[in-house]
């Protein structure tokens, strides 16, 4: 891992021209097979609207993918032929970047076989679909192995009620208020920006817009644009805590999703040419990437109490609340953190009929501690993406691993990672 490490850092300091691919006798290439690729996602996502999360190539391949999409079937065959394709290329004794870009390139074009399939009617468990699509198998944990957790959060909150009705309440204390939303959002990713370009060099032209929406299963999207601009909304419908800001800053935006397209974007579409990442496909190893980076941002931003101690003297007075008890939220949030892979076993058991919607909610309600309205959106994101929820606890958890692993200097580890093709599986001990 360290020498592919040190590659990876070598192709950062690289000049712009891409290294030569492997000679392949058939007189195909790593590039042409590139381009081909990028027709098969865009094919994809005019059968799957939202499969294509951001695309910022050619505009006339997009118009070619939207005029005239292979049916799912055809598209099914392109892939097993791409796979046979990059099969072919030989890497032996190849830049170690090249080598790295067909085993990219090979587990994309798996992820959206697998999502074909699943457009074919092919059913799959929940463990397996996650890592058919996203490159790594979660575990599912008893829901009784979360209840530990449980016990030490009724011990922090004691009181009538439910856990989860003593948690609400006791969070209503620090929803920002809708009229200053604005102002406390706009803090919070100017905060994280700051903290971010201490250490990542970004794009000079690098920006944003921010906008506030709502009727969304989600509550924050990056909607990338290409040329390093990102369109970021946050989904108002429920209450927005205080530490949210920090998070939906960070995640979003800084040194999250924007980031690491604008990285992406500047390292391989530019400086090397490689097509293949001017498209974004949402299910694929791509995104367990991109939201663990983005969740693990959270913490490198704002390390140990510094989250709390900010939001307590900034974001408290521009929300106009009271500090009272903020010690108290910090270590509830510490907590509820150690529940949030409780959703995957039962979004399991939801995904596979074994429970109904109205059982669903309540389990969510339990074990993520979230107010029925919270649950609801929660299972209707389930309903939605389904085994993409693996990507934020899990993945965090794997790339703040990953990145610690890598040494004392740990925005260094992570502006490596935004910058790169290392797959799910590359950060895996």
């Amino acid at each position: 891992m360290r020498a592919f490490l040190f590659s990876l850092l070598l192709l950062l300091g690289a000049c712009a021209t891409a290294p030569a691919p492997a000679a392949d006798p058939s007189g195909d290439s790593l590039d042409a097979i590139a381009r081909d690729y990028v027709a098969l996602i865009l094919e994809i996502g005019e059968r799957e609207p939202g499969y294509v999360d951001a695309y910022y190539g050619p505009a006339e391949w997009q118009a070619a993918a939207s005029a005239d999409p292979r049916t799912v079937p055809q598209l099914i065959q392109g892939a097993a032929g791409l796979t046979a394709r990059l099969n072919a290329v030989p890497t032996r004794g190849a830049d170690p970047a090249v080598a790295q870009r067909r085993a990219y390139l090979l587990a994309h074009v798996s992820a959206a076989a697998a999502r074909l399939r699943m457009r074919s009617g092919d059913k799959m468990g929940f463990a397996d679909e996650a890592e058919a699509l996203f490159g790594i198998r979660p575990e599912l944990r008893p829901l009784a192995s979360f209840d530990p957790v449980l016990a030490e959060i009724d011990a922090l909150l004691p009181g009538e009620g439910t856990l989860t009705e003593r948690v609400t309440a006791f969070k209503a204390d620090y929803v920002i208020p809708r009229d200053r939303l604005q102002a406390v959002m706009d803090a919070a990713i100017a905060e994280c920006r700051a903290r971010t370009v201490r250490h990542i060099a970004l794009p000079a032209h690098e920006r944003f817009t921010l906008s506030f929406v709502g009727d969304k299963p989600w509550s924050g999207y990056n909607y990338y644009l290409g040329d390093a601009a990102s369109r970021i909304e946050i989904n108002a419908d429920l209450p927005i805590y205080t530490e949210r800001a920090i998070d939906l800053g960070c995640h979003e935006a800084y040194p999250g999703h924007h980031v690491y397209n604008a990285l992406l974007e500047q390292t391989f579409v530019r400086e090397r040419g490689w097509v293949e990442m001017s498209v974004y496909p949402l299910f694929s190893p791509m995104s367990f990437v991109a939201e663990g980076s983005a969740n693990y941002g959270i913490d490198l931003a704002f390390p140990g109490d510094e989250a709390a101690a900010w939001e307590r003297e900034v974001l408290f007075p521009l929300a106009g609340l009271d500090p009272a008890t903020a010690a108290k939220k910090a270590r509830l949030a510490a907590l509820t953190r150690q529940l949030a892979r409780a959703e995957y076993t039962i979004a399991d058991d939801w995904l596979a009929g074994r429970i109904d919607r109205a059982e669903a909610i309540r389990r969510l309600m339990t074990y993520t501690l979230a107010d029925e309205a919270r649950a609801t959106q929660r299972l209707r994101f389930i309903d939605t993406y389904r085994s993409y929820i693996i990507n934020y606890g899990l993945g965090r958890d794997v790339v703040q691993a990953w990145v610690e692993r890598q040494g004392l200097d740990r925005w260094a580890a992570m502006e490596t990672l935004l910058s790169s093709q290392i797959l799910p599986a590359d950060l895996v001990e």
